[in-house]
C-alpha cells in the first residue's frame, strides 16, 4: 500500500505523474491542486490507494485533513473516488461548514452529485463533523421549486432563498411577485 509520495511532478490534463526513485506513479488529484502545481516541481503528497478487482488507482492530497475527509466521503454509498476528490478539493473547512449548515447546494455544485446524494452525504457526515443546522428533507411545492430554481440561477444562496420563501404565502402569490420579493429581501441584507 502506498501512503506517501515525494518527487518531481509531471502535470497532465487530469492527473499527475510523480517521478520518484526512477518510477512514475500516476496520481489523481483535485483540479484546484492540479492547477497550482508547476510542471517538474518537487511535491509531497499524502496518498490513498484505491484498489478494485480491475484497477489500482492513487489519489493524492496535500494535507492529512483532506485525506481524512476523502476517506469519510468514500465510505458513503454512492460516492466514488472521483466525486470524493472533487468534494475534498473544494476545501476541508468549506465542506465541514456545508455539512454543519446543511447546505445541499455546496454538494450539488459538484458533477454527479444530485440533491438526494447531497442530503445523504450531510446525514452521514453530521455525526462525524457536527451539525449547526437541521437538514430540511421536505420537498418543495412546484411553485416554490420554480422560485428556488430561478433564484439559484441568479446566484442567490439556497439557504437564504429557502428562509425567505418560508415567510411567504406562495399559494396566494404570483410566482414573479414571489421571486421579486425574495430578491428584495436578500438585497436588503
Amino acid at each position: 500500500m502506498i501512503a506517501y509520495l515525494q518527487g518531481q511532478a509531471l502535470v497532465k490534463k487530469d492527473h499527475l505523474i510523480v517521478l520518484t526513485g526512477g518510477v512514475g506513479y500516476l496520481v489523481y488529484v483535485g483540479s484546484r491542486l492540479l492547477s497550482n502545481i508547476q510542471n517538474e516541481e518537487i511535491i509531497a503528497l499524502q496518498i490513498y490507494s484505491h484498489i478494485k478487482e480491475d484497477r489500482f488507482e492513487l489519489y493524492g492530497f496535500q494535507t492529512e485533513d483532506e485525506l481524512a475527509i476523502f476517506k469519510m466521503l468514500l465510505a458513503i454509498s454512492g460516492v466514488g473516488p472521483k466525486t470524493a476528490i472533487a468534494l475534498a478539493d473544494a476545501g476541508v473547512n468549506k465542506l465541514i461548514d456545508a455539512v454543519q449548515q446543511a447546505q445541499t447546494s455546496f454538494f450539488t455544485s459538484v458533477p454527479r452529485v444530485g440533491k438526494k446524494l447531497a442530503q445523504k452525504i450531510i446525514i452521514e457526515l453530521k455525526p462525524k463533523l457536527g451539525s449547526l443546522k437541521e437538514l430540511n428533507l421536505s420537498t418543495l411545492s412546484p411553485k416554490a421549486q420554480d422560485a428556488m430554481d430561478a433564484l439559484l440561477s441568479l446566484g442567490f444562496e439556497e439557504n437564504s432563498i429557502a428562509n425567505a420563501l418560508a415567510t411567504l404565502d406562495l399559494e396566494n402569490m404570483d410566482l414573479q411577485i414571489a421571486i421579486k420579493t425574495v430578491i428584495k429581501m436578500n438585497s436588503a441584507k
